[in-house]
Formats: C-alpha cells, structure tokens, sequence
C-alpha cells in the first residue's frame, strides 16, 4: 500500500478508534487536509523564515491530523500546541519545523530525539533523514506513537520507552539530538551521544514558565551556544527532575 493511501485509511479509523470518547471530529477529506496543510506551511512555517527544502517537504507530507486525539483533528493545523494526552503535547507546526531546521539535517543522518509525545516530530524527521531513534518516558505514549509511525509506514523511526535523560547510548554517536521538553540544563549524556560537528536543540529553562529554545553545536568536543527564541515546552520528567531540585 502506498504512503498516501496509508494515510487515508488512517485518517478514516482515527476518526473511529483515537479518543473519540472527547467528542465527535468533524470529518474531512484527504484532499481538505492536504489543503490545510499547503496553507499551514505557507502561513506559519515559510512565512516565519523557514526555507530548508527537506523540511518544507516534510512538513506538507506528514500527516499531523492522525497525531493528535480525533475531537482535535480539525484543530490539527492550526497555529498553536495541542494536547495529546498523560499531561503532553504536539507542538506548534512552526516550532517543529524551526527545531527540525536547527539541526541542519543531512539525508544519511542518524537522530535521536528525547519526548516521543504522539510522534510528529518523529515522523517529520523521519521523512528527512535515514534513521531516527526516539525515547519517551511515558510507556502508553510510547506504544502509541509506535503503532501509529508503523502505521503510517515510518519503518526508520524506532521508539522506545525510557528515561530520555540518559539518551540511548547503544546507538550513538547520532548527527543531532533534538528535545522536545524543557531541561534547567543540556543533559550530559545527550551531549556526549553527539557525534562532532553536529547539533543539539533543546528548550532550556525552569518548568511551566518561558524557556529559551537553544542550538549546542558540538566543536572540538566542546559546546558552542546558539539562542534562538522564547518557547514554553512541558518539563522533561524523570531524572532531569532530580537535576531540578539540587
């Protein structure tokens, strides 16, 4: 089955089967979505200075309505986060692309991205480089996301569940780390899973308050700071928790 009529036979069952116990979705059609999406990366994407050709390509391909709950699916494509359930969120479609092009991604990368979430972010990577590796915390999130990414036919993103704290250092050195949950600092074992040359984008700052969304380059083996903007992003959990109240 090909990548779009996946998507159209996903689209047809999340109506049914994604938290449809929230409220009716307004049901609309592939080629309504798609428009929604043309509109989505002109209006908030482009016209904000985004310009990397695999990251426009990835953001008008990738589904973003059947990653978020069936009641928000009309929502989906709006200028804003939403909630994905356990307390989480999709970012805002402009943010994804901004992280996605701090990374200054190549075709044959190895990422790692710490916050699953429903899996967005993954799947928006996954259209650009060869192979993502991606961690979430919360293990229902985690199986969800995995289910849904092999749904939609993203064999290269592979989800686990874990402490994104700690990264996961069986498959590293990776060509960037992205994450998509506030830390009060970069943690060390992400900056070490960094191969040399390569970036890391991360929102740093104290939890439930603005944070600065940051790019860490890794030169000569040591860090290089780069802020970017203001964001607010839910708290990393688990350890970076600890690492919080030191």
């Amino acid at each position: 089955m090909s990548y779009l009529r996946k998507v159209a036979c996903l689209s047809a069952l999340a109506l049914l089967a994604w938290h449809t116990a929230a409220g009716p979705a307004q049901e609309r059609s592939e080629e309504q979505y798609s428009r929604l999406r043309e509109a989505m990366v002109s209006r908030q994407v482009r016209s904000r200075g985004v310009r990397d050709p695999a990251v426009i390509k990835a953001m008008l391909e990738v589904p973003r309505h059947l990653f978020v709950p069936a009641a928000l699916m009309p929502e989906a494509y709006e200028d804003y986060p939403l909630p994905v359930g356990e307390g989480q969120t999709i970012s805002q479609p402009y943010i994804v692309a901004l992280m996605t092009q701090s990374l200054g991604l190549k075709p044959d990368d190895r990422v790692l991205e710490v916050g699953t979430g429903s899996g967005y972010q993954a799947a928006v990577l996954g259209r650009i480089v060869k192979e993502v590796y991606s961690i979430e915390i919360n293990a229902d999130l985690a199986a969800q996301a995995s289910q849904r990414l092999r749904g939609l036919g993203f064999g290269n993103v592979h989800v686990k569940t874990g402490d994104g704290f700690f990264g996961w250092p069986e498959k590293a050195p990776f060509d960037g780390v992205i994450v998509t949950c506030a830390a009060p600092e970069v943690p060390r074992p992400l900056f070490e899973q960094l191969a040399e040359g390569r970036r890391l984008v991360i929102p740093l700052g104290p939890p439930r308050s603005v944070q600065e969304l940051t790019v860490i380059t890794k030169k000569r083996g040591r860090p290089h700071v780069e802020k970017v903007l203001d964001v607010r992003f839910v708290p990393m959990t688990g350890e970076a928790e600890k690492v919080r109240k030191r």
